[in-house]
């Protein structure tokens, strides 16, 4: 059996896999790889250079392969902010540039993403950020947990409407409430017996709290989750694959011109567990 090789990037956060494309694709190293993304949220394939085939075929080592959208296509998708590349999805991508959980208004989110890189943007901008919810909570004070534990959010995608565009005509927000709303736990309650926080900008409120008191709770932990201690930033290079884990992982992506080409392929990992 080949042994996975890999190296931490930070103490709360992130590791490298070194292992070669042909070890990756085997399939032999898919256990492995499921249990260190539980532990280190984010691993970084430096360079592996994936073709889209590849890149499914490598998805599916891991679990069950999550189409874009139900009944559809086992294919990678385009991720830009480009609208000529993008088309209508570019407005709604516009959420991603803000700490976010995918699939807040599913029972059941997906389980992960992996990210490969076929175009970076100019150095300094289109970095991709992550924060590791399992280990924020993991730290906090046991009064504060004490707090938290048991309080229910309302996660709205419309709510994210307002972090780009403050002032959105009734149009088009109402076209986003139509998408849905979900109430879940602050605090999810893994299989594992683990826990993590769940935030994002999809967090509206705490559920029986002043609408200043679920500001001030939902902000501070955004403020602890997303401190330097337990985030990654990733720059991209050309062919660098990532995968998150997105139960425990808040993700986005930092600010880039749209125009400059940024392309990023992505695949997705079928949920297996519901919030709880």
């Amino acid at each position: 059996m080949t042994a996975l090789r890999h190296e931490s990037i930070k103490e709360k956060i992130g590791s490298r896999v070194l292992n070669s494309k042909a070890e990756l694709l085997a399939g032999d190293l898919g256990p492995a790889i499921r249990d260190l993304i539980e532990q280190r949220g984010v691993l970084v394939f430096p360079q592996v250079s994936f073709t889209d085939e590849e890149q499914i075929a490598f998805t599916k080592t891991l679990g069950k392969f999550a189409p874009e959208r139900a009944g559809g296509d086992e294919t990678i998708s385009k991720i830009t902010l480009d609208p000529n590349e993008a088309g209508e999805s570019a407005e709604y991508l516009k959420g991603s540039l803000y700490w976010h959980i995918d699939g807040t208004r599913n029972d059941v989110p997906i389980l992960a993403s992996l990210l490969s890189c076929k175009q970076p943007s100019p150095k300094g901008t289109g970095n991709t950020g992550f924060a590791n919810c399992y280990a924020a909570w993991d730290d906090l004070p046991e009064d504060a947990k004490a707090d938290l534990d048991g309080l229910k959010v309302l996660h709205a995608p419309w709510a994210t409407v307002f972090y780009h565009e403050p002032e959105p005509s009734l149009a088009k927000l109402k076209g986003y409430q139509a998408i849905g709303e979900n109430e879940l736990p602050l605090v999810w309650k893994h299989q594992s017996g683990r826990k993590s926080l769940v935030l994002g900008n999809t967090a509206h409120s705490v559920i029986g709290k002043s609408a200043a008191e679920s500001a001030r709770i939902l902000v501070g932990l955004r403020d602890w989750a997303t401190s330097e201690t337990y985030t990654y930033s990733h720059e991209w290079s050309v062919g660098d694959c990532v995968m998150w884990d997105n139960t425990g992982t808040l993700h986005r992506a930092e600010w880039y011109d749209p125009t400059t080409g940024r392309m990023m392929h992505r695949t997705k990992l079928e949920g297996e567990e519901p919030w709880q």
